[in-house]
């Protein structure tokens, strides 16, 4: 019995280094330009000329064809995020500042995430979900810790989605590594 309680403990230990080894891999994996998330995104050529439609009764409310299953969306257009369980229930939605650099309409995924570190505008954020970058501008969710929403200097290209401090919050408890992110117009 011994010899086959040690076989289980060494069969469970290489299956959470292997997965262990896999996560590492996805949030360090470098993404060509103009190609977002991880390796095998999709970003659709159809999305990008259209608009998902919106419910005109509820301004706020997820657009239809915004995806199935759990996700973030977010519409460039609209400077809006949701949060979308399994079930597709929106958890919440709440505005956002967009950075100057948008990403392509398309599906990326939660590539890193980084808890405080100093915007490319030189203000502190906090809660950093990364997800694309565009020509070298990395994109992302993040809040400032001060609160503040400064605009970046001229000239400065920028890929920080800026929410409120509680909306960073909730983003960063929900938009864990691999969670797909949707971006629409």
């Amino acid at each position: 019995m011994a010899g086959t309680s040690s076989g289980i403990v060494a069969g469970l230990t290489a299956a959470a280094v292997g997965t262990v080894g896999f996560l590492a891999y996805q949030a360090s994996a470098t993404v060509p330009p103009g190609l977002g998330g991880r390796p095998g995104a999709s970003v659709s050529p159809s999305a990008s000329t259209s608009k998902a439609p919106r419910d005109r009764r509820n301004p706020g409310a997820l657009p239809s064809g915004s995806g199935k299953g759990e996700r973030v969306v977010y519409s460039v257009d609209d400077d809006r995020v949701w949060l979308v369980d399994e079930l597709g229930r929106v958890q919440r939605g709440f505005g956002v500042r967009p950075g100057t650099v948008d990403p392509p309409t398309g599906t990326y995924w939660v590539t890193s995430r980084s808890n405080a570190v100093t915007g490319t505008d030189g203000v502190p954020i906090e809660h950093v979900v990364r997800f694309t970058s565009v020509d070298g501008v990395v994109i992302g969710f993040s809040a400032a810790v001060a609160g503040s929403v400064t605009m970046a200097a001229e000239g400065v290209r920028t890929g920080g989605i800026r929410e409120r401090r509680e909306d960073g919050d909730a983003m960063w408890k929900f938009a864990t590594i691999g969670v797909p992110v949707v971006v629409i117009r």
